[in-house]
């Protein structure tokens, strides 16, 4: 049976979103302690997949997944990726009402979210952080701590046995996560609605030597989703940029990009082409094929006619 790891204990939003993959909720779920420890295992092969969160709406990368995935495993490719809202609940065991909390536990990215709430409703309240919101939930609900809440999903409340004394309690109503599938070596087919991710790594810093990278893909009018400078690790001032950009490496005109940023730099590390996320992708995905299948009976038309 597939083994999909995810960053546990179960109750996670990462565990939310997974379950929003029919075919990943029906396969063996492996929670894991930390993000960086879901990749590792799917690099060694312990499981088939790797499910971590990349990117939030409101705080931006989740460096734990990235630099992971970008510094420490070799192998791993994306995908998928699935992009879910994110929806805080503060959660308390039965019989807690808001002025009896003193503490409240989470995951540090989700106190962030609800910053306006916390300090508004539980000024005074001590922040405790977590692995993750589900940990937080659990070590309130196993605590039994009074005066003890957390900051985590309602799916977490229902494993654990707490209540919800507060429901979005998010900052921005609108604040979406974006997560990844990885797995070893595989590429996914073309889909017309596709990504790219890679990691473009400097041969030395120097006047113009971003502005050459961009070059490249404004030549070829690729659109680019996300740009992000990384430290190498390496040294002040030593940066790699994470590029994604719209297309497959099927793409004749992504493979030529790819191509000459490869000779061009000190490196360029493969993440991955797959299909993007976004409520049309599927109708996106369908018009494509729809006109990539009408071009080619036009090419195949004017070739049978070479020659006559």
């Amino acid at each position: 049976m597939t083994r999909v790891a995810f960053l546990g204990p179960p109750g996670t939003f990462t565990e939310e979103a997974l379950l929003t993959q029919p075919d990943l909720a029906a396969a063996e779920l492996v929670a894991l302690r930390t993000m960086p420890d879901v990749l590792t295992a799917t690099t060694a092969g312990d499981v088939d997949y790797g499910f971590v969160a990349m990117e939030n709406a409101i705080d931006g990368t989740v460096n734990e997944s990235l630099d992971s995935l970008v510094f420490e495993q070799d192998d791993l490719l994306i995908q998928r990726e699935v992009v879910i809202g994110v929806h805080l609940n503060l959660l308390a065991p039965p019989g807690t009402s808001l002025a009896d909390v003193r503490q409240v536990v989470s995951f540090p990215k989700a106190v962030a979210q609800c910053r306006l709430f916390l300090a508004s409703q539980l000024p005074e309240a001590e922040v405790v952080a977590a692995n993750s919101t589900a940990e937080a939930v659990r070590q309130v609900g196993e605590g039994h701590e009074p005066g003890t809440a957390a900051v985590g999903t309602a799916l977490a409340a229902k494993l654990y046995g707490l209540d919800v004394l507060a429901g979005d309690i998010e900052d921005h109503p609108d604040n979406a996560t974006r997560f990844v599938l990885v797995s070893r070596g595989h590429i996914p087919a073309p889909t017309g609605h596709d990504k790219t991710s890679i990691v473009c790594f400097q041969r030395s810093d120097h006047p113009g030597s971003l502005h050459a990278i961009l070059g490249q893909f404004s030549a070829r009018a690729i659109n680019l989703t996300k740009l992000e400078s990384r430290p190498t690790k390496k040294g002040l001032g030593d940066y790699c940029f994470i590029i994604d950009l719209e297309g497959h490496v099927a793409d004749e005109v992504i493979a030529d990009c790819l191509r000459d940023l490869h000779a061009q730099l000190a490196g360029v590390k493969f993440l991955g082409s797959y299909p993007a996320a976004g409520e049309h992708g599927a109708a996106i995905r369908r018009d494509a094929d729809a006109a990539w299948r009408a071009a080619d009976e036009w090419v195949t038309t004017l070739r049978e006619r070479v020659g006559r």
